[in-house]
């Protein structure tokens, strides 16, 4: 079986977050409640990634968060922001915890199927007048997943123009914001004027340093935003094992050092898997970020037959584009967590399911 469902790769982590985990674990302080406050040390090196990063500057303790992964912090967020019946616009195909987190807080669901003619981008001035007036949060996720989409700035300015006419709560996604290749370095949202009125962004430790499982992140911008996020956070749970987050103090420190060499073994990845799909007879294209690539299926294949065909067929497993969302269907996604011969592999054994 060759697995290229998840996107939770096969690599290690930074050593200088094991060493930093294994260091802390000695120190009773670190088995306290962490609460909301966290480790100190650690928002202190988010504070200071970000602004090397993105030339942004955060108070350490007003600005930003520690998170239990990104994912929860995304979810819960609807909880503080959202009232009943209010309208959340998210992307089709999309994270789940776009929709999870906004059903649970009992609001509206607008789902914009996120299509090749407008480069997989959300066309919100296109959004209907119902639809836009009453919409009171905007959920974009650039560098996306699955469909590894990147939006230009100017894209990213008009988004922010329309959450402040509109008085809406702009929450962008980043979890890939550094896996990108051949020089392209993606922006963040609260590097756009007016964000700071608006504007929440989420990151994570998952794809960046390898540590899916240690579930690792934070929320940063709007001072407001933060606080009422933390303060749902309260009733929810009591923050994140500060030993973890001494761990990611270490892979922050270490970004520098460590992750170009992390980043080239997914450039490699993605370069050998696009060769060997185009070989295969897909339409494959190298992605300027992500760890993923997206497919389009020939006419008259959908992608749930293709998935499970793939699966037991041919032993791969790869994720339906509807598995994210209607709007995914016509894709399949593969993620780049096997070694390149693995990926090769893969192509290979999928090509007699396409084949004329």
């Amino acid at each position: 079986m060759i697995d290229l469902g998840a996107g939770d790769a096969d690599l290690a982590p930074p050593p200088a977050a094991v060493s930093a985990l294994r260091s802390a674990l000695d120190d009773p302080r670190m088995s306290r409640y962490p609460f909301q406050l966290g480790h100190p040390p650690f928002r202190e090196a988010v504070a200071e990634w970000m602004n090397r990063r993105f030339g942004v500057s955060l108070d350490p303790w007003t600005g930003l968060l520690p998170l239990l992964g990104s994912k929860e912090g995304i979810a819960h967020l609807p909880l503080a922001v959202l009232d009943p019946g209010e309208v959340a616009v998210i992307p089709d195909p999309g994270y789940q915890a776009y929709r999870g987190g906004v059903t649970l807080a009992g609001g509206e669901v607008h789902a914009v199927p996120l299509r090749p003619e407008n480069d997989f981008l959300i066309p919100l001035r296109e959004l209907p007048r119902a639809i836009a007036d009453r919409t009171r949060m905007v959920v974009l996720n650039y560098p996306n997943n699955p469909t590894t989409a990147c939006a230009p700035r100017s894209y990213l300015e008009d988004a922010v123009a329309f959450c402040r006419e509109r008085g809406a709560v702009l929450v962008h996604d980043h979890a890939y914001s550094e896996v990108a290749f051949d020089g392209y370095r993606p922006p963040s949202i609260l590097e756009i004027p007016g964000s700071a009125e608006v504007a929440i962004e989420f990151h994570s430790c998952s794809k960046t340093y390898n540590m899916t499982g240690w579930r690792l992140g934070w929320a940063a911008g709007n001072e407001a935003l933060v606080g009422a996020l933390a303060r749902a956070k309260t009733f929810i749970d009591t923050g994140v094992f500060k030993a973890v987050q001494a761990g990611g103090v270490g892979a922050l420190e270490s970004y520098d050092s460590w992750f170009p060499g992390n980043l080239e073994v997914f450039r490699g990845r993605r370069d050998a898997a696009v060769q060997a799909f185009t070989a295969a007879g897909f339409a494959a294209e190298a992605p300027k970020a992500t760890m993923y690539l997206w497919i389009p299926l020939p006419d008259g294949i959908d992608g749930e037959s293709f998935t499970r065909r793939a699966l037991e067929e041919a032993g791969v497993v790869v994720l339906p584009g509807s598995a994210l969302g209607a709007g995914g269907e016509g894709f399949f996604r593969v993620a780049l967590t096997v070694p390149e011969a693995r990926l090769t592999e893969a192509a290979a054994r999928l090509a007699p399911l396409v084949a004329g």
